[in-house]
């Protein structure tokens, strides 16, 4: 009964934000800034508790199919996108914006930010508590660690985890077997 409530909010939220698609529903955001800056796609599910900011010059788009758990906090200055079938668990911190620290007797909110485009490929599952950092792109099929601190490239069918994190498993599609980056064969 509850998400029929959540996709009666989601024919609302459709009026101000740039896309919204069919069969798509937010749980009881906490926050949202900028309707007209966000893009989600079909069938896109968030539950409760989202702070979803968009700056002026920021853009947050969603594919498809996209499942993201409670507490989701997003930022966005430039660019974000999440690739279609993607799923992200609770507490997940996504932000394309950094503080650059460099007035050192400066209060840090009162600084500049710089941004960098955020990209999280198609049918990517990222784990409880992660972070991904500005100028982060995770190719498709990649799989992100609980608690990992990501930042950089990463190429598709791979495993990411630790702080910061790293590849620790890549997918073969010749064989169709699991590799730790070391070699060994995973079974």
């Amino acid at each position: 009964m509850i998400k029929v409530l959540w996709m009666f909010r989601a024919i609302w939220y459709k009026f101000f934000m740039d896309s919204f698609g069919l069969m798509s529903y937010i749980g009881k955001p906490i926050y949202i800034s900028n309707f007209s800056n966000l893009s989600f796609g079909r069938k896109v599910r968030i539950y409760p508790l989202a702070r979803i900011e968009a700056f002026k010059t920021g853009k947050i788009i969603i594919g498809d199919d996209v499942s993201i758990g409670q507490c989701l906090h997003i930022i966005s200055g430039c660019r974000i996108v999440i690739g279609e079938r993607s799923t992200l668990s609770a507490n997940v911190f996504i932000s394309d914006v950094e503080h650059n620290y460099t007035g050192i007797d400066e209060h840090v909110m009162h600084q500049s930010l710089d941004s960098f485009e955020i990209e999280i490929g198609k049918n990517c599952f990222v784990g409880y508590g992660a972070v991904i950092r500005a100028g982060t792109r995770l190719g498709r099929q990649c799989i992100v660690g609980a608690n990992s601190v990501v930042k950089g490239v990463f190429p598709d069918y791979c495993v990411i985890a630790g702080n910061p994190a790293k590849i620790i498993k890549k997918y073969d599609v010749v064989s169709q077997r699991w590799e730790r980056v070391d070699g060994e064969m995973l079974r």
